[in-house]
C-alpha cells in the first residue's frame, strides 16, 4: 500500500494531502491507524542499529525522519532491506538539493541570500567530498542536514536493493515508496570525488574500470534501469532530460573534458584509440546478441564510430557499430585510419559534441 492509498483510506482529499508532513503527529496517526501492526512498523530512526532492532519479515517500514539527517545512510537502508520481506515497502522522505536551494535563497534579503547559499554549498556539499574534511564535517554535524540530490538519494536506494514505485514532491520535500527487489550491493568504496571509475564491459566481456571526470551526481550509476523506464532515448542514444547530470557535468561533456582520464585506460592497454564505446551492463543488454559478441572481440575505443556517421536512434547506433566492427574484422588498421579522419571531419566541420 502506497502513501496516497493510506490517505485515501482516511477520506483525505488532495488539498489536505499536500499539507500533510510525514513528521507531523497527524500523519503519523493516519499511517499508524491505517496499517496492520503485525505487518508494518512506523519508526523515527536515524541509526541503522535501531532498525536492526526491529522485528524481521515486515511488509512495510515507514520512517518519519528525513534521509538528509541519517549519518550512515547506506547502512541504514541496508538494515531496512534486511527487515523487509521480498516485495516489502519502505516509505520515507528527503529534501532534494533544488528544494534546499529555493528554501535558502528566497527567504533572505538580496544580496545576502546568494552569500548564504554559496556558504551552504561550500560547507555542506563540497567539504564532505574530501576524506579528512569529511571526518571533521560528520563529526560536527552527525550527518544531519546533509545535501542530497534526487539522483544520489534514489541511487542509494537502488544500490541497497530497492526500486522506486511512487514519488511525490510535497511542500519542498520528496516523498517516496520503494519496493525491496534484491539484496544490497554493499558498495564499500562509493565514489564522491571528481575522478571516478565506472564499471564497463571490455574485451572478452571482462569488466574494466573506465576513468572519467564526474559529470553525474554520486550513486547515479545505479539508476540506469530507473532512467530507462522513465525517460526516452534522444538523438545519439543519450537519455532525455537526465537529472543525474550536474550543471558542471554538462560543460565537461560539451568539451569532452570528462573523457580525458580515459587515456589512463588507453595506456593500461584496456582501450584503443578508435573503437566502440565501453558500455555499462544495462546499456549493453539493449544490443543484439550478435553485436554483443562482436563488441567483446576487440577493445573499446576512445573515439567511437558514432562520430564518423552521427547516428540518431538506438537502431542506427547498432547499425553503425555493426558496420564498423565488420570492417574492422577484415582490415583493422585501414578501418581505424579511415574512421579516425571521418570522426575528425564530423567534429571539426559539423560541430559534433557529446551531451
Amino acid at each position: 500500500m502506497v502513501i496516497t492509498e493510506f490517505l485515501l483510506e482516511q477520506n483525505i482529499n488532495k488539498e489536505d494531502f499536500i499539507k500533510v508532513k510525514i513528521g507531523a503527529i497527524a500523519y503519523k496517526k493516519v499511517v499508524a491507524d491505517s496499517l496492520d501492526e503485525d505487518a508494518c512498523q512506523v519508526t523515527t530512526s536515524l541509526c541503522h542499529t535501531s532498525v536492526l532492532g526491529l522485528e524481521e519479515d515486515l511488509k512495510k517500514i515507514i520512517n518519519l525522519e528525513r534521509l538528509n539527517d541519517i549519518r550512515y545512510l547506506n547502512k541504514f537502508l541496508e538494515a531496512v532491506n534486511s527487515r523487509l520481506l521480498d516485495d516489502g515497502k519502505f516509505i520515507g522522505r528527503f529534501e532534494e538539493y533544488s528544494s534546499r536551494k529555493r528554501r535558502i535563497i528566497h527567504p533572505q534579503t538580496k544580496p545576502f541570500n546568494y552569500v548564504v547559499h554559496s556558504g551552504d554549498i561550500l560547507i555542506n556539499r563540497v567539504t564532505p567530498k574530501f576524506p579528512i574534511a569529511k571526518k571533521i564535517y560528520f563529526g560536527i554535524t552527525k550527518g544531519k542536514g546533509r545535501v542530497l540530490s534526487k539522483a544520489e538519494a534514489f541511487g542509494r536506494l537502488y544500490s541497497c536493493g530497492f526500486e522506486i514505485i511512487e514519488e511525490h514532491e510535497i511542500e519542498g520535500e520528496t516523498y517516496f515508496t520503494a519496493r525491496k527487489v534484491k539484496e544490497p550491493v554493499f558498495d564499500k568504496q562509493p565514489s564522491y570525488g571528481p575522478l571516478i571509475k565506472l564499471r564497463r564491459i571490455g574485451k572478452d566481456g571482462k569488466l574494466i574500470k573506465v576513468y572519467k571526470l564526474r559529470t553525474m551526481h554520486p550513486f547515479s550509476e545505479y539508476l540506469q534501469d530507473y532512467i530507462f523506464k522513465k525517460n526516452e532515448l534522444q538523438e545519439g542514444g543519450k537519455f532525455k532530460d537526465d537529472f543525474r547530470i550536474s550543471k558542471e557535468g554538462k560543460i565537461f561533456r560539451k568539451f569532452w573534458l570528462d573523457e580525458l582520464p580515459m587515456f589512463i585506460n588507453f595506456f593500461k592497454g584496456e582501450m584503443k584509440l578508435i573503437g566502440v564505446r565501453p558500455l555499462s551492463q544495462q546499456y549493453f543488454n539493449l544490443y543484439t546478441k550478435e553485436l554483443q559478441e562482436k563488441r567483446t572481440k576487440t577493445k573499446p575505443g576512445l573515439l567511437p564510430p558514432f562520430y564518423a556517421d552521427m547516428p540518431k536512434t538506438l537502431e542506427e547506433i547498432i547499425d553503425s557499430e555493426m558496420k564498423y566492427l565488420e570492417a574492422y574484422e577484415k582490415a583493422p588498421l585501414s578501418t581505424d585510419f579511415k574512421y579516425f579522419f571521418m570522426a575528425f571531419r564530423s567534429i571539426l566541420m559539423k560541430g559534433a559534441r557529446s551531451k
